[in-house]
């Protein structure tokens, strides 16, 4: 399975959703720095289920256990290993889909390609319950990040079709991102926020789901960073961004709107501010030609609706080989959305300093 990512630094996710446990390798990590433990398990609560009425009833309570990789607190530069224990898991939702494939999921194209042999438990590595490993590793990433000065945030965008203030492409800050980072449901505007909760309260109760779009920041990240073509900045945040099950689309700074734009409009200006060269508008997200510009980094990510819902639905059996109708049990988000948050912001945060990582070799 393709479960690793990295240049400099390899990231290797193993587990299944019902496996005893499921955990991440973090390979090259840079020895001497410290990392607070405590702050890592703050950042995984913040993914973590069952912890209010919009999420799924599974609760688990995520805690990181470090088997190597650490001494006293910092890093050794022995590859860093890392597991959570599953403790609340019930197989025994999920004994009909081994013979009828969920619509929106991964069970029917997992049997194309392992014919049976894989763990469709919970759905096993397909599971979004892997992105807690992908959060451990995007918890390292985002300290040893801020020791750099670059600081990464997301807040909701969308949810239902219901949009939030968007960030100032140019002129977000560093206690923008802090009012975020403290919020159980982050958004700029509590108002779009109250109506986006009312959304989800209204499919889960008629067992339906909805999606929407998370809007992500890298502040500080400084110009020069990246590479041209098959690794630039913005083709490997998206790399990593794609591991996350549910996610169906990604745009950086203008994005689509930019494309029905014009040159004249969608161009960013150069101007000198002080000593440093900026842009006075930000369309480009903060990357030319795949390499950061010094300009906030920007992008949006498009999560579908949560694809377990209780509405009965069609699809096949494979025993059978005929029609037939599925209504899923078990325990699943009515909107994946607000978990989602902090597993873009580890993505982002690791493909990030992994490229920070190649500048400093080239430095």
């Amino acid at each position: 399975m393709g479960s690793t990512f990295g240049k400099n630094i390899r990231i290797s996710i193993f587990g299944q959703s019902h496996s005893p446990a499921i955990g991440v390798v973090i390979d090259g990590l840079p020895a001497g720095h410290r990392i607070d433990i405590e702050k890592l398990s703050e950042f995984l609560k913040r993914r973590a289920p069952g912890r209010d009425e919009f999420s799924t009833s599974r609760f688990e309570s995520d805690i990181p256990e470090i088997l190597s990789g650490l001494k006293d607190g910092v890093l050794c530069g022995a590859p860093l290993a890392a597991v959570i224990k599953n403790s609340n898991v019930k197989p025994q939702d999920y004994s009909e889909i081994a013979d009828k494939p969920r619509p929106g999921h991964a069970d029917f194209t997992a049997q194309m390609k392992y014919g049976g042999a894989q763990d469709y438990s919970g759905g096993g590595h397909f599971s979004g319950r892997l992105t807690a490993p992908l959060c451990i590793a995007g918890g390292i990433m985002l300290q040893l990040l801020e020791e750099e000065g670059i600081t990464i945030g997301s807040h909701i965008f969308e949810i239902a079709g219901v949009q939030d203030t968007p960030l100032d492409p140019v002129h977000v800050s560093q206690s923008d991102i802090a009012r975020l980072q403290k919020s159980t449901f982050p958004v700029n505007d509590t108002e779009s926020g109250e109506v986006m909760k009312s959304a989800i309260s209204t499919a889960k109760k008629v067992g339906d789901s909805v999606g929407g779009i998370i809007e992500c920041v890298v502040l500080d990240l400084p110009a020069g960073i990246g590479e041209p073509m098959f690794e630039g900045l913005d083709n490997t945040i998206a790399s990593a961004v794609f591991a996350i099950p549910a996610v169906k689309g990604i745009e950086f700074g203008s994005g689509f709107a930019g494309s029905r734009s014009k040159g004249s409009i969608n161009n960013d200006p150069f101007i000198y501010s002080g000593e440093k060269i900026k842009t006075l508008s930000n369309n480009h997200g903060g990357i030319l030609g795949g390499i950061s510009s010094g300009m906030p980094l920007i992008f949006r990510v498009a999560i579908k609706p949560t694809s377990s819902i209780y509405i009965e639905q069609d699809t096949v059996s494979f025993s059978k080989k005929e029609n037939s109708k599925l209504i899923i049990t078990g325990r699943h988000d009515p909107c994946i959305v607000p978990r989602a948050v902090p597993c873009i912001e580890s993505a982002a945060a690791i493909s990030i300093y992994d490229a920070l990582l190649s500048s400093k070799i080239y430095l």
